[in-house]
Order: structure tokens, then sequence, then C-alpha cells
């Protein structure tokens, strides 16, 4: 779409959003639900109905029920104007980044957030503003909580950087692979991976992104940068994992695949997938001993597997959140989450959020935008109303470091006699026991249960941070210069 056109999408998108939520908050849907719900009693006081039947069909009644609740509480033409504001925000903040001045979106920006705390306010709901709003993407999340996961990474995480800063910096060379050489390489991953073709697709887009649009149609994009011949590589395998999820999802049958129970977790468990496969296999030492004379025969100056590794993983605090590494990533969206607390509930102006964003990147990342583009305009999420996504992508690395060691000691029963069995699975290119694993601990379970709740199943302990926190100063011990 030439950018022309923006305005007159935003009024399709207006006008689509109204209609849906006209028929999500019709009457005639209520007596739907209400139908199901009478049918369902009748159904379980006759004993029709196994445990597992009650409980699912139950279930998928009572996550009916509650989006109903929430579509019928908003006003239609609250609907209507937030959809009109995401597109005008989308193409302002484009425009802005690509002239690198905030200015150009600021006004979008503050009239997404004034209706998006319209929407928290129509809702009505028992929680603060931010957290209404985070609801779709982490049920049940409260800030009280995400304050208790945080706060040790907030202690350790500056602590670790600090370590890593007092290294001698290895050189390192400046080196690039072709286009297709690229793609190449990441067709051979999905392939060891057990791609099939029959329900897959690959294609590019200007962000990777992973999507299912069927029971049987998963698609996802990657990208290639220039100057950076491992983004494209681990973009994919990022990807990948959140389309093993959705593909591991309890779909049954074309309807199924429409009911809640068919749908994933949360974003963060969704995330927790995806770094599974992108960090814990891909960026493996294990991993690169094994693939990396593919990037040598592709033209790569990669003459081992320890090169490879130390390719995959630097450690360079930098100001790009999509490029960082496992180290400094979480600071990134620690300063995100601070900054939609700060803007949504404790009064930040948006004029004062560019001067803001530099002044935390500096004081804890130690790095400072040179403009807007590089600093606060960087993340789509914003210019969409999306607040209250962020905290999914580090509470997704503390999801998939505590299953990682479930999964661990589940291989160890199924008969691995290693020290570490993901590593021996990653190894001898065994990624579908893992897998097998995942599709039976881990991805059934859909919206059933919410994030916190799966992981108590899956490891049996509560969330926390200690297992990701022990990854990243094992993976940094491994790393140092001194080893």
């Amino acid at each position: 779409m030439p950018p022309a056109g923006s305005s007159w999408r935003g009024e399709q998108l207006s006008l689509l959003a109204r209609l849906l939520h006209s028929r999500q908050s019709s009457q005639a849907f209520e007596d739907l639900l209400t139908e199901a719900k009478d049918e369902f009693r009748e159904a379980r006081s006759s004993g029709k109905l196994d445990e597992t039947q009650e409980f699912e069909r139950g279930r998928n009644l009572e996550l009916l029920q509650q989006g109903f609740s929430r579509q019928k509480n908003l006003d239609s033409g609250l609907v209507g104007e937030l959809a009109t504001a995401q597109a005008e925000g989308y193409r302002l903040w484009q425009e802005a980044k690509e002239n690198a001045d905030f200015s150009f979106f600021a006004p979008a920006l503050r009239k997404l957030i004034a209706l998006r705390k319209e929407q928290a306010a129509q809702l009505a709901e028992p929680r603060s503003c931010w957290e209404t709003l985070a609801q779709p993407f982490e049920p049940d999340l409260t800030k009280i909580r995400l304050s208790e996961l945080f706060a040790p990474l907030r202690r350790r995480l500056p602590e670790l950087l600090e370590t890593v800063r007092g290294w001698e910096p290895s050189p390192r060379s400046k080196w690039d692979l072709d286009e297709l050489v690229q793609q190449k390489l990441c067709d051979r991953l999905l392939k060891d991976w057990g791609r099939d073709q029959s329900i897959t697709c690959v294609a590019r887009s200007p962000h990777p992104f992973s999507t299912t649009l069927g029971p049987k149609d998963f698609r996802l994009t990657t990208r290639v940068v220039p100057g950076q011949p491992l983004s494209c590589f681990l973009a994919t395998a990022h990807e990948w994992g959140h389309s093993l999820y959705e593909q591991g999802l309890n779909f049954q049958s074309h309807q199924w695949f429409a009911w809640p129970l068919g749908q994933a977790t949360s974003m963060a468990v969704h995330e927790s997938q995806s770094l599974f496969w992108e960090n814990r296999i891909a960026r493996s030492f294990s991993f690169s001993e094994r693939f990396w004379h593919h990037f040598a025969e592709a033209g790569a100056p990669i003459d081992s597997g320890n090169s490879l590794w130390r390719e995959m993983n630097p450690l360079t605090p930098g100001l790009n959140r999509v490029e960082a590494d496992e180290l400094s990533y979480g600071i990134h969206i620690l300063i995100r989450t601070d900054l939609e607390f700060a803007l949504l509930e404790e009064g930040l102006s948006v004029d004062d959020l560019p001067e803001e964003w530099n002044k935390r990147y500096e004081n804890i990342l130690g790095v400072v935008p040179r403009n807007d583009a590089e600093g606060c305009l960087q993340d789509v999420h914003w210019s969409e109303g999306q607040f209250g996504y962020f905290p999914s992508y580090l509470l997704g690395h503390l999801i998939s470091a505590q299953i990682a060691e479930a999964m661990s000691d589940g291989l160890i029963s199924l008969g691995i006699e290693a020290q570490d069995p993901i590593d021996w699975c990653i190894r001898t290119s065994n990624e579908s026991m893992m897998l097998s694993w995942l599709r039976k601990e881990v991805h059934p379970y859909g919206r059933q249960v919410n994030a916190e709740q799966l992981v108590q199943k899956v490891t049996g302990k509560p969330l926390s941070s200690n297992a990701f926190l022990k990854y990243l100063e094992r993976k940094l011990e491994q790393l140092s210069p001194d080893t």
C-alpha cells in the first residue's frame, strides 16, 4: 500500500472493528452463550461428560463469557476510533522513524494513550490501567507480581553487564553473505529441524513474524540485514519456535481451532518457545559444532564450531532491542516496561519521552541514541497502542529457562544418560526428542491455564528468575576470554 493510502485503510479498519465489536457484543451472541451454558449444565448433570470433557467445555465457555463481557462494556465509537488511531499511528511512526524525528509521531502517541486509558476505564476491571491493557497478552498479570519477578533481574543484570565490560574485546572480522546464501542456510536449518512443507511456508518481510491462518496453514517470515550475516539465521530459528508452538496447540478439528482452548496460553509462553529454539539451541556451542561447516562451505570466514559459536553470541550492549544479546536484552525490556508505567499511570509527558528514554539508556546500558530512530522510535508496538506487551518478552526468557530445566529431567527419565540431556539432543541431531517432550508437556494446554499456572504444572515450581539467571551466569562463564 502506498503511504497516502493509509488514511482510507484506517477508515476500512475502523468499519471492520465496529462490525466485529457489534457481533461480539450482540444479543444474538449472548443468547448463543446462554444456550450453550444450559446445554453444558444438562450434559454435566446427566453424566454424559467425562472429567476432561467437563473441564474443557466449561473452560471454553468461561473464556467466551469473559470475552463477551469485555466487548459488551466497550462503546462501539471508541472501538472504531481506536482502529483509526492505530492505522494513523503506524503511518506517522513510519514517517517519524524515517526522519528520525519523534515530533512527527508525538500527537498520534498522545491520542493512542488517551484512547487506551478510556478503554481501560470502560472495561472497569479491578486492575490498574496498565494491568487492564496487559490482559490480552498476559492473562491475570499484575504489576505487583511483575515487580517480584523482575526485581532480581534489575539487581543482577547490570552486575553481569559490568563483568562483561571488563573483558578484553576479542577482535571480530567484518563479513557478510549473499542473501540467497543466507536463505539456503535457513532452509537447511528448518529441514534439520523437521519442517513439513505441506503445512508451512517461509517468506520475507521487513520485520520477522510468525502467523497461523488455519489448522494446517502456518507461515513465518524472516529478513536479511546487510552487514549482519547471522541475523536472518537467528530470526528464522526464533520464528520457527513460534510456529512449532502454534503447530502443537490442541486444534483437533477445524472447529476447535477457533475456540479459546485452541489458542496460545499467553504471549510470554509463546516467546518462551521461540527463545528456546533460538537461544538454547541455535546459539549453543553444540549446535555450532554441528553446523559450522555449512557456514564455511557457504563462504563465511568460519573455521570451527567455536568460531561460529562466538559469532552467534556477541556480548556488546547496544541500542537495538531486536539485535540485542541475551544478557542486555532484558534491560531493554525493563526500560520499556518502566516507561509504559510512566506514560500511562505516572504522568510522564509524551513530549518528554525521547529525553527520558535516552537518559535511561545512558544510565543503565551506557549507550546513547544518536537520534530518535535509534531511540524511542525503534519499536512498532506503541504506534498501535499495544501497551502491556513488552514484559512478555522478558517473562518468556524466564519461562524458557525454567521449562528447559524440567525438560532435562524429563529426557533423563526417557533414558538419555548424559550430564546435559538437551546438549546431547543438539549434539546428536535429536531435536525431535525435545519437540516431542514439548508437544506432550507444554503445547497442548492452550488457554486452559495462564502462564504461571502452566509453569507450575510443567516444572512443579512457581515461576521465578532463578533458572534464567543461572543459565546466563553459566553461559557467561563459558564465553569468558579466560575459558
